[in-house]
């Protein structure tokens, strides 16, 4: 017979179930924890570079170089952003940017311009008697 005269203990005990459709492919799982991590870093990321580890790779490592720079820029701008505050604010009472920092020195005031700019913004009156103490002749 087919079976090749073995009988019936040639067959499994159990049939395996007929197959029907697709067999859905089981789901997939991460090489390594540290390519889960950079999968998660890659989150809302467009195309591949959200779920392909290579792809995700390379976004990742130009996002965090792009971070590191940005975070000096940051510094650069507020700089920027109070000197330009503390020069208007300073013109409106008579004195530039540069004599009113000259001012600050030979008075021994030692208020940084962050502190400055939000004193010209926030207390305009005592932005003025910093300014009065600053025209004072010695």
């Amino acid at each position: 017979g087919p079976l090749g005269g073995l009988g019936r203990a040639a067959l499994p005990h159990v049939l395996p179930a007929p197959l029907t459709g697709t067999v859905a492919a089981p789901a997939r799982g991460f090489a390594s924890r540290k390519h889960k991590k950079l999968i998660k870093m890659a989150k809302g990321y467009r195309g591949r570079a959200n779920s392909v580890y290579s792809v995700a790779l390379q976004r990742v490592t130009k996002a965090l170089q792009y971070a590191y720079r940005d975070r000096k820029v940051k510094k650069r701008e507020f700089r920027k952003t109070w000197i330009e505050r503390i020069n208007a604010a300073g013109r409106q009472h008579g004195i530039g940017y540069s004599r009113l920092i000259n001012g600050l020195e030979r008075s021994n005031i030692e208020l940084n311009r962050k502190v400055l700019a939000d004193l010209a913004v926030t207390e305009p009156m005592s932005f003025k008697s910093v300014i009065a103490t600053i025209k004072q002749p010695k």
